[in-house]
C-alpha cells in the first residue's frame, strides 16, 4: 500500500535525482525538489568520469608535504584563498586527522565499497531507462611524464591491485599505438578498462529525471528553507516562498547546502567546497579523434569528450561559496592540455566552475539522521558525484524503504565526525 505523504528529496543534481528515480521505479510517491532545473548545478560541469580507482584518501603523507608549495604556486593543482583558509582550519584539522594510517585503510575500504560495483550500477540503470548510449565503451589512460611522476604514482596501483581493479602499463610504441595525438614527451600511461565516461553529463541527470516522472515522481521548483518535526519524526518541509508540503520522509541531497541544512538539525556536516573548473571545447581540431579520456594525476586534471566537444577541467580550489571565479584556473587546465595533445585547438569555448562539496576524509554522508525519524542525507561526494550516482540511488532507497543495503553502510554515517 502507498504511503500517504510523498517523499520529498531536496536537491536535483546526482544524487538527489538518483534517489528520486530509484524510489519512484519502486513504487513511492516521490517530489524532487530544486530551486532550479534539474542537473543545472554542480552535477552539470562534472569531467563525466566514472573514475573506480578514484576513492584513494587525499589526506596522507605524501600530500602533507606537498601543502605548502601548492599554497603558494598559483599553478599547482590545489590552492586556497588565504583568508578563506583561516576560516576552514576546523575542517583541515579533520582532514589531517584523515591520514593516520589506519584511517586512511578504512577510507579505502569505505570508496571501494562503491566504487568497485559503480560502473555495474550505472550499466544497469542506464539499460532500466533504454539509454545505453549515454555511456561511452572507451576508457581512460593516466599519464606520467616522467618515470619520477610513475613512481610517486604506485600509490594508486597499488590500490588497485588491493581492491582487484585492473590496469595496465604502457610506454614507448605501445603507447603510442593507443593514443597517437599524445605528446611523445609523455613516458608512460595506465590503461584503465573500467574508467568509462558519460557521453553528455546534462543529458544523463536529464533521463534519470525523465524516468522518475515517467514512474509518477513529481519535479517541483522551489528551495527548501526547513524541516519540520516533532517528537514523532519528520512531519513537514517548508520552501522559502512560504509553501508547506507535509511528508514523514525528507531526503537532503542540496550538495554544498546541505551543510546549512544539517546545521540547522543540530547534527552539522563538515563540508567544504572544493571549487573546479572546466573549459567546454566545441572545435577542438585535430584533437577530435581523441580515442579515451585523460587524467593526469600530477597536475590533477582530465581531458573528456564528452557533451559534443572536447571537456578539459579539474583542480582544487578551497576559497568559499561567494568569490568570484578565478578564470585562470580553468585556462592553466587548457595549457596542460595543450601540452598533453598538440593538435588541440582552442575554440568555440565556454568556461564553468562549480562548488564539489566535500567531507574532510573524502567519504560521502549517506545517512539517516540519528535524532529524526524520516530524515535522511545525501551528500559530500567530491569529485565522484557522477561515479556513485546510480549507487546511490539503490542505496538509499533501499534505506529509507526499510530495506537492508547490499553494502555496510557504518562508514558513511552522519555521526562518524
Amino acid at each position: 500500500m502507498q504511503a500517504t505523504h510523498p517523499i520529498i528529496v531536496a536537491g536535483a543534481g546526482l544524487a538527489g535525482v538518483g534517489i528520486a528515480r530509484e524510489l519512484a521505479v519502486r513504487g513511492e510517491r516521490v517530489i524532487l525538489l530544486d530551486k532550479g532545473e534539474p542537473g543545472r548545478g554542480t552535477s552539470f560541469g562534472n569531467m563525466a568520469s566514472i573514475a573506480v580507482n578514484g576513492f584513494d584518501a587525499a589526506s596522507r603523507p605524501s600530500t602533507w608535504k606537498k601543502l605548502p608549495f601548492w599554497m603558494v604556486n598559483p599553478q599547482a593543482p590545489v590552492t586556497a584563498d588565504p583568508l578563506y583558509a583561516v576560516k576552514m582550519f576546523p575542517w583541515f584539522l579533520r582532514f589531517l586527522a584523515a591520514g593516520r594510517p589506519r584511517r586512511i585503510r578504512e577510507i579505502e575500504d569505505a570508496g571501494a565499497s562503491l566504487a568497485t560495483r559503480a560502473l555495474g550500477d550505472i550499466r544497469n540503470l542506464l539499460g532500466q531507462m533504454a539509454a545505453p548510449d549515454l555511456l561511452s565503451e572507451a576508457t581512460c589512460l593516466q599519464l606520467y611524464e616522467t618515470e619520477k611522476a610513475f613512481q610517486d604514482g604506485r600509490d594508486n596501483l597499488e590500490l588497485m591491485d588491493r581492491y582487484g581493479l585492473k590496469y595496465e602499463v604502457l610506454a614507448g610504441a605501445a603507447l603510442r599505438e593507443r593514443e597517437p595525438l599524445l605528446n611523445p614527451d609523455i613516458l608512460k600511461a595506465v590503461l584503465l578498462p573500467q574508467n568509462h565516461f558519460i557521453t553528455d553529463p546534462f543529458r544523463y541527470v536529464s533521463a534519470i529525471v525523465a524516468d522518475m516522472q515517467k514512474h509518477g515522481g513529481e519535479s517541483l521548483t522551489g528551495e527548501l528553507a526547513r524541516v519540520e518535526r516533532d517528537e514523532r519524526g519528520v512531519t513537514a518541509v517548508i520552501l522559502k516562498d512560504g509553501r508547506r508540503i507535509e511528508t514523514d520522509r525528507v531526503v537532503i541531497a542540496m550538495g554544498m547546502q546541505t551543510a546549512d541544512i544539517s546545521k540547522a538539525l543540530h547534527e552539522p556536516i563538515p563540508l567544504e567546497t572544493e571549487r573546479g573548473y572546466h573549459t567546454q571545447i566545441m572545435a577542438p581540431g585535430g584533437a577530435s579523434g581523441l580515442r579515451y579520456s585523460l587524467i593526469w594525476p600530477e597536475r590533477a586534471f582530465m581531458v573528456t569528450p564528452t557533451a559534443g566537444g572536447i571537456r578539459v577541467g579539474g583542480s582544487v580550489e578551497m576559497a568559499g561559496l561567494t568569490r568570484a571565479p578565478n578564470w585562470r584556473r580553468a585556462r592553466i587546465l587548457v595549457e596542460h592540455a595543450k601540452f598533453a595533445l598538440p593538435s588541440l585547438n582552442v575554440e568555440n569555448t565556454t568556461e564553468w566552475m562549480g562548488h564539489r562539496p566535500a567531507t574532510p576524509d573524502t567519504v560521502p554522508v549517506l545517512s539517516a539522521s540519528v535524532t529524526t525519524k524520516g530524515l535522511y542525507y545525501s551528500t559530500g561526494h567530491g569529485h565522484l558525484g557522477l561515479t556513485y550516482s546510480a549507487t546511490t540511488g539503490m542505496l538509499m532507497a533501499d534505506m529509507i524503504m526499510g530495506r537492508t543495503p547490499p553494502v555496510d553502510m557504518t562508514p558513511f554515517r552522519i555521526d562518524r565526525f
